[in-house]
């Protein structure tokens, strides 16, 4: 069994306009809820063996952020640039050529294509949309990734900031 948990990055700032989309920076309130998710997963004894982020801006120090939560160096992180605003089948690509050698991986993205891919899984859990740093986690019956699309998917858990 591989388990996957899909990220979507934190509350990111509108306070500056002039900066594109994919520049976007994190607000105060994204740096602090970053954190406080990650250790939600270590409270479950969560394992994560691989990070793949955007590149954008806002979902790359959301990865960070976990990645010190979790104790692992930055430079580990795969940044993928189709993640940036990608759709669900790009989800379904990017996973199915994940190194089999990784049982536990977390994918840092953006909606509207993060929601769409989450309810894409066939775990009979629907969201409507994933709130900022809200995480969607399956754990998938396979032993290769990229038998991921056909394989059984098993809901482990949706959390969410504001859910306590």
């Amino acid at each position: 069994m591989k388990s996957l948990y899909i990220i979507r990055h934190a509350k990111s700032s509108w306070g500056d306009f002039s900066l594109p989309d994919f520049e976007r920076p994190l607000n105060e309130r994204g740096k602090k809820d970053a954190p406080v998710m990650a250790q939600r997963l270590l409270d479950k004894n969560t394992k994560i063996d691989l990070f793949i982020s955007s590149p954008a801006k806002r979902a790359l120090k959301t990865c960070k952020l976990f990645c010190k939560e979790f104790n692992v160096p930055e430079e580990a992180i795969l940044v993928i640039d189709e993640l940036y605003h990608a759709s669900k089948e790009i989800f379904y690509n990017v996973i199915g050529k994940i190194d089999n050698k990784y049982e536990h991986v977390a994918i840092f993205s953006h909606n509207p294509g993060i929601s769409e891919f989450v309810n894409s899984l066939n775990t009979n859990v629907h969201i409507d949309t994933m709130p900022t740093c809200a995480i969607f986690a399956v754990s998938i019956d396979c032993k290769s990734w990229d038998q991921f699309e056909s394989a059984q998917k098993i809901f482990i858990r949706f959390d969410f900031p504001k859910s306590l």
